[in-house]
């Protein structure tokens, strides 16, 4: 069995905890920020976790994180 190929995207965008979980940036803070309240953008600065159904798909993409 050859080994498998990490998704260098994924790999950018995701990474995983101790227990498993896989945490994930927020969107909509890339850009087009001044119309954005300030209290918006603090809490797109926080961590969010993929949803059980995509953390299944996204640990394929990432076998060896």
């Amino acid at each position: 069995m050859p080994k498998l190929k990490t998704h260098r995207a994924a790999a950018k965008r995701f990474s995983l905890t101790k227990s498993g979980k896989v945490k994930r940036g927020k969107a909509f803070r890339s850009h087009i920020l001044n119309k954005k309240s300030t209290k918006r953008k603090r809490r797109l600065r926080k961590i969010a976790y993929a949803s059980i159904p995509n953390a299944v798909t996204i640990k394929k993409l990432i076998p060896y994180k």
